[in-house]
């Protein structure tokens, strides 16, 4: 499995948008360059953000867009699943029932369930408040060990 463009861009937009929205909207145009992205490329990741409810977009001279909910809310899995769709390593594992026909007798399919379920239990264990967190403290030079 790897990560697309689209689901570490969209992780970043989020970012930024909870960083810069208590000034109200942020653009897509403030994000790009902030983050040296393309305005294109943001509008097509923006989208099922929106439709996923965790943007609202407003037009207008004070347009924009703003987080529907605190940043806590927000799980990085949850997110990279909308950019991204299922983030399972093969493609049996897509849907919720193994349609493989060599499931039952699969060699395999063990390592590869525990491989997604590690892969899941870990990007749906982080916010994106924990993220604006560790960048916070990364910035100001504080170190947890």
């Amino acid at each position: 499995m790897k990560i697309s463009t689209k689901g570490r861009y969209a992780l970043r937009l989020i970012l930024d948008i909870a960083e810069y929205s208590q000034n109200g909207n942020v653009t897509l145009k403030d994000v790009a360059k902030r983050q040296n992205i393309s305005i294109k490329y943001l509008e097509q990741i923006v989208s099922p953000l929106c439709k996923a409810g965790y943007l609202r977009s407003q037009r207008g001279a004070q347009g924009g867009y703003k987080m529907t909910r605190p940043a806590n809310e927000y799980i990085v899995g949850d997110i990279l699943r909308v950019t991204e769709g299922s983030l399972a390593p093969i493609d049996c594992l897509e849907d919720k029932i193994n349609q493989c026909p060599r499931a039952a007798s699969c060699p395999t399919v063990k390592f590869w369930n525990g491989l997604y379920d590690a892969v899941n239990d870990y990007v749906d264990s982080i916010t994106i408040a924990d993220l604006i967190s560790e960048n916070k403290a990364n910035r100001d030079g504080i170190y947890y060990i």
